[in-house]
């Protein structure tokens, strides 16, 4: 066993005071070398950047992942020209968002979608995250408005169709061309000029003029496109039935080919008020007889152009017509037309008319003075004519008038087939 070393006594006064411990060692003249230091501080500061980073980085995920506020879809407009601060007011006050704006233009450049952010109007997801309305907006897929245009109408109605639409901006500084516009659903942002509408229409009608063109009858008694286009606006306005478009065609083809005078009444009204389309009132039988370029109980073959702008059903139907050899229509009663090869056929369908209408006449109850009386089917009116043959001093059942329809229930013409755009409710044709 070892020895202790022996303790050297101390003085009382050395005893008191506190023991003395050996300094720290130096440190090293490399440990002090500044740029040791610079360095250790600035790892230092990356790591705790890296820390920050991170931290950023999960919350900031979160953000963006996190459901939005709103309960349902919902279509905003982003008005042109707004800022991001803007845009974020604006989805915060739609209820797109319920965070700061700040952190909306901060998901924008996390997103790199700074200067990608579009104009528009968009259909936000019911519970849209914040990097599912950001990539709305830059994807600029804005809310497409369907606007149906019906065929028949003018250009002039049209337009006046458009005009009153507030989807579209700015105003068709020139009318179009009559015929020159194909009636169709189209779809259009907001925003949408009237004149790039009117473009579209023009540029689907030749696309498919120049196809039905093509594929027409090689028999049809046409020489350019746009006599295909003036026949099938008659066709048009004469039977919104499709199943009876290519039968109408065929009457009014043949009568062209035998040189007989196509006697069609929507030719009449549009030499009476041209793109207005509706004339308001039944035809005065000194109208019949008055010239008139588009009368074509006065001209002989086409009149100078189309009456209308007619779909694509009737400008197949006109291009490729049923094989028949009808030359006269009239209204059958039941919403459609007899067709007949003969006009004493044709008179007999008149007659049998005239037997159902005095019916409905019959069984009628008539309405009070002061009331309007209903547009009854078949309402009496005038004794029918047809294509081709004189028109009888007599009056003529014709079926009740629907201003603007196109299916049944339209005003009966002078060959019998319906006046889409005549006024409501049977009248009899004015004397003058």
């Amino acid at each position: 066993m070892s020895e202790r070393p022996p303790i050297s006594p101390r003085s009382p006064r050395a005893a008191l005071e506190p023991e003395q411990l050996p300094p720290p060692p130096r440190r090293s003249e490399r440990a002090r070398n500044p740029f040791i230091v610079a360095g250790n501080a600035i790892i230092t500061i990356l790591l705790i950047a890296m820390l920050a980073v991170g931290v950023g980085y999960y919350y900031g995920k979160q953000m963006l992942e996190a459901p939005g506020p709103l309960q349902e879809e919902k279509i905003v407009n982003i008005p042109q020209r707004a800022g991001k601060r803007d845009i974020a007011d604006v989805l915060t006050r739609e209820g797109v968002i319920d965070i700061s704006p700040w952190f909306f233009i901060g998901g924008v450049y996390a997103l790199k979608a700074s200067s990608d952010l579009k104009p528009g109007e968009y259909a936000f997801q019911r519970n849209a995250s914040l990097r599912e309305v950001i990539a709305t907006i830059v994807e600029g897929k804005v809310v497409q408005h369907a606007v149906t245009v019906p065929e028949g109408l003018t250009s002039e109605q049209i337009v006046a169709r458009l005009s009153d639409n507030d989807i579209f901006t700015g105003s068709v500084t020139e009318m179009p061309r009559e015929g020159t516009l194909l009636p169709e659903t189209y779809k259009f942002p907001r925003g949408t000029s009237r004149e790039q509408v009117i473009q579209r229409m023009q540029q689907a009608q030749k696309r498919i003029l120049a196809e039905i063109w093509e594929h027409r009858s090689q028999d049809l008694p046409f020489k350019t496109p746009e006599q295909l286009v003036t026949m099938a606006s008659i066709v048009e306005k004469e039977t919104g039935k499709p199943d009876e478009r290519s039968r109408v065609a065929a009457v009014f083809l043949n009568r062209l080919k035998q040189r007989i005078k196509l006697q069609s009444d929507p030719t009449i009204i549009y030499g009476l008020v041209g793109g207005k389309g509706t004339l308001g009132r039944p035809i005065k039988r000194s109208e019949i007889t008055q010239p008139s370029p588009y009368n074509t109980y006065v001209i002989d073959g086409l009149p100078p152009g189309p009456i209308s702008n007619p779909g694509r059903a009737s400008l197949e139907a006109t291009a490729n017509p049923a094989r028949t050899r009808d030359l006269y229509f009239v209204a059958d009663g039941s919403g459609g037309h007899a067709f007949t090869e003969t006009y004493d056929q044709h008179q007999k369908n008149v007659a049998r008319l005239r037997a159902m209408e005095k019916q409905v006449q019959n069984d009628t109850v008539e309405p009070a003075a002061d009331d309007n009386p209903p547009a009854a089917a078949n309402a009496s009116v005038d004794t029918p004519t047809v294509p081709g043959a004189p028109r009888p001093a007599a009056k003529k059942p014709r079926a009740p008038a629907a201003a603007g329809a196109k299916q049944g229930g339209a005003q009966q013409s002078a060959q019998g087939a319906p006046l889409r755009n005549a006024p409501p409710a049977a009248a009899p044709v004015q004397q003058q």
